[in-house]
């Protein structure tokens, strides 16, 4: 499944139950694309419980702290819209062991990600946000 974006693969992941408010249109199942990072509803006939997001970056966590922050990662483009819920979930990410701030300088340092969203610029405004 191509992104309609950008053309690159995308990961198809379950929404839990307890994350669903905090993803637009509240979808059961998000697909996210590994290099633009644009998200949107998904069959979740297809998608896996978890994402995988070393598709990504193998910097990026796995187990609790994956999916608040790959929902997070999807939204970043729209930080004005969903600003209470970005930093829900990278609080929410936090509380599982990550730290979103460096896991974004490090996406925007590799370079193989190419998100719509200026990472570091929106990496400023998350630590003015989540202080």
């Amino acid at each position: 499944m191509a992104c309609p974006n950008c053309g690159a693969p995308r990961i198809a992941f379950l929404v839990p139950d307890d994350l669903r408010a905090h993803v637009p249109e509240e979808p059961p199942a998000v697909a996210l694309c590994t290099t633009c990072l644009a998200m949107e509803p998904a069959d979740p006939a297809g998608a896996a419980a978890e994402p995988d997001l070393s598709r990504i970056s193998d910097a990026l966590p796995d187990g609790e702290a994956a999916t608040p922050l790959a929902l997070a990662l999807g939204q970043l483009d729209s930080l004005a819209l969903y600003r209470g819920d970005i930093e829900a979930l990278l609080e929410r990410a936090e509380r599982g062991g990550a730290d979103p701030l460096l896991l974004i300088d490090r996406l925007d340092a590799q370079g193989s990600v190419q998100a719509r969203a200026d990472l570091a610029r929106r990496r400023h405004q998350l630590e003015q946000l989540l202080d």
